[in-house]
């Protein structure tokens, strides 16, 4: 089955959207790892001695959070392109109204989720470079990442992930919606159908006596 033009669109952008999920996950994945499992999200740096450590995190859970809803959302879309790739080389099958306003909901739901996530990333790792460059010892959080912390190890290019998270995300949300756009427009399409005229149609008539003049009746 050949698939229409807005839904190969909708593909590509998923296939996009599901490597901008995957980077965003494990980014916030690797840095958490890299603080010893604590999230680092608006968290307080403090100094010890010439090195610097996290002394307040938030929950695991705020980054079990970002990294869950980025990670589930990219899986999902790696799934429809798995889906709508065995159906249209094998299977024929389409989407029906009601798997389209299934898309449409779930996009919607996408759409808020990227963007609170999107929004905890920026505000959250503004707010650590925040502390980290009131302590006076670096000037920025890249240079943060070339001095060492406590325990040693800990903290390794955790801005660098953080920012790549952070663009990820906000890449993640445009193209999804856009998806919501495409979706929107098929929707629109399939709620009116192109019927050919018919010979009782009043645009027919009004055709035909355009082209061929009224046929006035016989007395």
């Amino acid at each position: 089955m050949a698939l229409s033009w807005p839904q190969r669109a909708e593909l590509a952008l998923f296939a996009a959207a599901f490597l901008c999920g995957a980077v965003a996950a494990a980014a916030l994945t690797r840095t958490q790892g890299s603080f010893g499992g604590s999230c680092p999200l608006y968290g307080v740096a403090t100094q010890n001695g010439s090195s610097l450590a996290l002394a307040h995190p938030s929950a695991p859970s705020l980054c079990y959070f970002v990294a869950g809803a980025s990670g589930l959302l990219a899986l999902y879309c790696l799934l429809l392109l798995l889906f709508w790739v065995y159906s249209s080389c094998i299977e024929d099958s389409r989407r029906g109204r009601m798997g389209l306003r299934f898309s449409l909901a779930f996009s919607v739901v996408a759409i808020f989720l990227i963007l609170v996530s999107a929004c905890i990333l920026r505000f959250g790792t503004s707010s650590l470079c925040n502390s980290i460059v009131s302590l006076k010892i670096v000037a920025s959080c890249q240079e943060a990442q070339k001095i060492s912390w406590t325990p040693p190890g800990t903290a390794l290019q955790f801005y660098s992930n953080l920012h790549n998270a952070e663009v990820s995300s906000w890449v993640n949300l445009v193209l999804w919606c856009v998806v919501l756009v495409l979706q929107g427009l098929q929707w629109k399409l399939e709620a009116t159908p192109f019927r050919p005229l018919e010979k009782g149609d009043p645009e027919w008539s009004s055709e035909t006596d355009a082209l061929f003049g009224s046929h006035l009746p016989h007395s």
